[in-house]
C-alpha cells in the first residue's frame, strides 16, 4: 500500500489537485469513492499570510476526507515556510505537498509552481526549509520538467528526496506542454528507479487499466487521477476494485450520475451558498452529463440556471425522459 511518513493509504489511488474543483464537496465524494487520499486544489502562500475569508474555506477539512494533503505554492522561501506552518499548526491536512508543477504564467512569474523544475539547488532549498519548519510530513508534486530542452526530473527527485520530504508526485509532461500531447511515464520509471521514497504517477490514467499499465511499467507505488474524474467519480472507485481484484465494473448508469450530481450541488450550497453553488456546478454538471444521451438538449437551460430546486427539476425531467424513451424502446422490440 502507499505510505507517506507514517500516513498509510488504503489503497494506491490518489485524487489530484485541481484548481476550482478540489473542495471539500467533491474530496468528500471522492473519498466516498473509496480514493485512497485526496488533494485540496493549491493555495498561494500569500494568500495563506493574508488570512482572508475565502482562503481560510480553502483550508477547511471534513474529517470524514482524511486522509488528505493540502497543497501551498510560493516562490519566497520565507513566505513559503510561514504558510507550511499555518497547514502544519492551524489544520487539519495530514500532509503538507508544494506545488512545482503548475504551468500557469502567474505561478510561473511569481518564480513558483513549475518555475522551480528548472534548479535543483532551489528545489532543495525550498523544500528543506519548509520540512525543517513543520511536523507534518512534506510531498512535491512537479512535472517532469519546463520544456523538452530542459528536463532535469531525476536530479529534481533527488533533491526532494534528499531536503526530507517523503513522497514525490510525477507528472509525465513538461510545462511546456500545458495538457496537451501525452504524458511520457518512461520519466516516472526513472524517478521510481533513483529515490527510494514513494513516487505518485501522473498524466493520461483515462481508465482502471491505465492505471494498472502505469504501475506494472513505472514501478510508481500510487497513481493519480485528476481529470478522468471530472463528473466522474466512478473512475477512482472503478479503478479502486480493479486494481484489488482485477473486476472492471459497469460505468453508471444516468439516474446514478444525476444522483450524485445534485448530492454534490447540495454539498457545494451548503459550502458556499446556493447562488455561487449553482453557478460553480454548471461546468461540473457539463462533466457528470458528458456521454449521456441528449445531454446537448438540456445544456442550454443548465448554464442559465441560477437556482438549486430548478436545476434538480430539470436534471430529474431529463433523467425521466430517458427512462420513458427506453421503455418505449423496449416495449417496440
Amino acid at each position: 500500500m502507499l505510505k507517506i511518513g507514517d500516513i498509510e493509504m488504503k489503497n494506491q489511488v490518489v485524487l489530484a489537485p485541481m484548481a476550482g474543483v478540489c473542495n471539500p464537496a467533491f474530496r468528500l465524494i471522492a473519498k466516498e469513492f473509496g480514493t485512497g487520499l485526496v488533494c485540496a486544489e493549491m493555495v498561494s502562500d500569500k494568500a495563506i499570510l493574508h488570512g482572508n475569508k475565502r482562503t481560510r474555506e480553502m483550508l477547511f477539512v471534513d474529517e470524514r476526507e482524511k486522509p488528505l494533503s493540502l497543497q501551498i505554492f510560493g516562490g519566497d522561501r520565507e513566505s513559503l515556510v510561514e504558510a507550511a506552518k499555518v497547514v502544519d499548526q492551524q489544520t487539519n491536512a495530514d500532509i503538507i505537498d508544494i506545488n512545482m508543477g503548475c504551468p500557469v504564467p502567474k505561478v510561473t512569474k511569481c518564480d513558483a509552481g513549475a518555475r522551480w523544475l528548472l534548479d535543483p539547488n532551489k528545489i532543495f532549498e525550498m523544500v528543506s526549509a519548509v520540512v525543517d519548519a513543520v511536523s507534518k510530513p512534506v510531498t512535491v508534486k512537479m512535472r517532469i520538467g519546463w520544456d523538452s530542452e530542459h528536463i532535469y526530473v531525476v536530479d529534481n527527485a533527488k533533491a526532494v528526496e534528499q531536503a526530507g520530504a517523503k513522497a514525490v508526485s510525477v507528472h509525465g509532461r513538461t510545462r511546456e506542454q500545458l495538457y496537451t500531447g501525452t504524458a511520457d511515464w518512461s520519466y516516472i520509471k526513472q524517478v521510481k528507479d533513483t529515490v527510494s521514497i514513494p513516487v505518485i504517477g501522473n498524466g493520461d490514467v483515462h481508465t482502471p487499466e491505465d492505471a494498472k499499465r502505469m504501475l506494472a511499467e513505472t514501478g510508481c507505488d500510487g497513481v493519480m487521477i485528476g481529470r478522468a474524474a471530472l463528473g466522474n467519480p466512478w473512475m477512482l472507485y472503478r479503478t479502486i476494485e480493479y486494481l484489488r481484484s482485477g473486476e472492471l465494473l459497469p460505468e453508471p448508469g444516468a439516474e446514478e450520475k444525476i444522483r450524485i450530481a445534485i448530492l454534490h450541488m447540495d454539498r457545494l450550497a451548503a459550502l458556499k451558498g446556493e447562488s455561487v453553488a449553482v453557478r460553480e456546478m454548471r461546468k461540473h454538471l457539463a462533466w457528470y452529463l458528458k456521454g449521456l444521451k441528449g445531454a446537448a438538449r438540456i445544456k442550454d437551460s443548465i448554464m442559465e440556471e441560477t437556482r438549486r430546486n430548478e436545476m434538480v427539476r430539470i436534471l430529474e425531467d431529463f433523467v425521466a425522459s430517458l427512462s420513458s424513451e427506453r421503455e418505449e424502446t423496449e416495449a417496440s422490440a
